[in-house]
């Protein structure tokens, strides 16, 4: 599939447009066991690692971009219709540059807590680098659960040992100076909103760092067709913090996308 082997769970009905589901950056297609059963019984769903992440395999020096391997995928699943996207963090940004690509392929759109292209964060995550070269891999893993990011999620004890694993399971290629040659749209997507046609639901945890809780509202006013949810009481991973809120709020905006 586009030069590469992507890691893909399919299950459901084949009824209503199906799902698919992008991790975000250092976790895998686990971080949504708590969706993947319920959404199941009502419509099909797809899952898969990002080339590099969980069991797909690692970029090799060929050019590539995450939403040119999502089509491939859906073409090897022989999935023509319109397919609703849905991504947290980082795979929220591929899920619009996806939708963004290949409007024709989407149905609609769910971002999670999301990562957007063009957005000037006053957060940095340059320290990971830093600690991957002066303290080594296994140190910049237990800094990066410790961000501020994951404050509210760590505070359950079930979900910070399933962050903790999936962490722990990734090999940290992207953060360890690793030529990585993914390439990225020349126009990046917060300039880019205005154009999104489909249906927009933006979720975020009121206990997230505020970057993320502005970069939300931001997408909510220039995307013509968004609804913004903010979700109480939790923090970045809000499918896995508190998934049956999370849960019925994306069925709901399913129901009528």
């Amino acid at each position: 599939m586009n030069g590469t082997r992507l890691y893909y769970e399919r299950a459901g009905a084949a009824r209503g447009a199906p799902l698919i589901m992008i991790h975000g950056n250092t976790l895998d297609t686990r971080m949504w066991d708590d969706q993947w059963a319920v959404f199941a019984e009502r419509l099909l769903v797809v899952r898969y690692d990002l080339r590099g992440f969980g069991r797909s395999v690692l970029p090799t020096a060929e050019p590539y971009t995450h939403a040119a391997d999502l089509h491939a995928l859906l073409a090897h699943l022989a999935l023509t219709e319109p397919v609703h996207v849905m991504g947290m963090s980082r795979g929220g940004d591929i899920a619009l540059d996806f939708a963004l690509a290949y409007p024709q392929q989407t149905r609609s759109v769910i971002l999670v807590d999301t990562v957007l292209s063009g957005f000037q964060y006053t957060a940095s995550w340059r320290y990971i680098f830093d600690t991957v070269k002066s303290a080594g891999i296994p140190a910049a893993k237990a800094a990066w659960l410790h961000d501020p990011m994951f404050a509210a999620a760590m505070e359950h004890p079930v979900v910070a040992a399933r962050l903790k694993q999936m962490v722990e399971d990734y090999s940290f290629w992207h953060w360890a100076g690793n030529a990585n040659p993914e390439q990225h749209p020349a126009v990046p997507n917060l300039e880019r909103l205005p154009e999104l046609a489909a249906p927009l639901l933006v979720l975020v945890g009121e206990r997230d760092i505020p970057d993320f809780i502005v970069s939300a509202e931001l997408i909510a006013q220039r995307a013509p067709h968004a609804q913004l949810v903010r979700l109480p009481g939790v923090g970045h991973v809000p499918n896995m913090e508190a998934p049956e809120m999370f849960n019925a709020r994306v069925l709901e905006f399913l129901n009528g996308a």
